[in-house]
């Protein structure tokens, strides 16, 4: 059996349970994907965008409903190795890609203001809106997971002074008639890790000239890294703890809430106290 198809299978043999079953779900109940949808799925590179396009792709073969599909890759300015490697990883994956250059790297890396990866990020999010809408996909998918969620419900908490998640899709702003959804959103991070160990895969980290330049000081000072810590400190009191902030934001009683926010509008307990 070729190397290819035997990653797809352990997805949906191996890893049934911790992958395969969860990424259904996401879709299934999050209405992720609809029929005559076109959806491009943006690989960085990294294990959880890699897995998610072999996810899609089985998906789109063995699925109920019937949907186009594009795997594009933006280049924001790799080196060689890098974007070599994510070439070797999609055919050895065999997937189909499509690549593309953008000059996000050096546009962030001259501001100079310590950690650009928020920039960075809006940055490459925008650039992807526009090529998947100039190929005719009206959705992109991303390679959030579980924990990229719940990190960033606890970041916001923490950091941000606001109770704020990772919704599994959303409308775009700046682009009409485009959709940004997250098929992801029910996986551990650690069961994406297992599926590349079990099949020897090697993807890229982040591949930024800014984590090239000070890898150390970059993930000693990230707040993410910080919190993901954090995480794994309570889950070794309790392997509830991450399913528990998870659904806090299912769970969110108003009438307990000081104030809230709702489509940019901020309202006051004292609005209705006395009514």
């Amino acid at each position: 059996m070729e190397k290819y198809k035997e990653i797809e299978r352990s997805i949906i043999v191996r890893f049934r349970k911790e992958i395969w079953r969860l990424f259904t779900k996401a879709v299934r109940d999050y209405e992720l994907i609809k029929e005559g949808d076109k959806v491009a799925v943006c690989i960085s590179g990294g294990k959880d965008s890699f897995l998610l396009a072999k996810c899609i792709e089985e998906l789109k073969k063995h699925g109920k409903v019937a949907f186009e599909v594009k795997y594009i890759v933006m280049n924001p300015g790799y080196n060689e190795e890098n974007k070599n490697k994510i070439i070797e990883n999609a055919k050895l994956l065999n997937l189909d890609i499509e690549m593309f250059d953008s000059d996000i790297f050096d546009s962030v890396y001259s501001l100079n203001e310590g950690s650009p990866c928020y920039l960075c990020a809006r940055m490459r999010r925008g650039c992807l809106y526009s090529y998947a809408k100039k190929i005719g996909c009206n959705k992109i998918a991303l390679g959030h997971h579980f924990d990229d969620v719940i990190e960033t419900t606890l970041l916001s908490i923490i950091y941000g002074g606001e109770i704020k998640g990772m919704m599994p899709k959303l409308h775009s702003d700046n682009f009409s008639g485009m959709e940004l959804i997250r098929p992801l959103y029910l996986i551990r991070e650690k069961d994406i890790k297992a599926w590349a160990k079990y099949n020897g895969l090697e993807f890229l980290n982040c591949a930024c000239r800014f984590t090239e330049k000070n890898t150390l000081e970059n993930n000693e000072n990230s707040k993410r890294l910080e919190i993901k810590k954090l995480i794994e400190s309570f889950e070794k009191e309790s392997k509830f703890i991450p399913f528990n902030i998870f659904r806090a934001t299912e769970n969110v009683s108003l009438d307990t809430m000081r104030s809230y926010k709702s489509k940019g509008k901020k309202h006051n307990f004292l609005d209705d106290y006395d009514k």
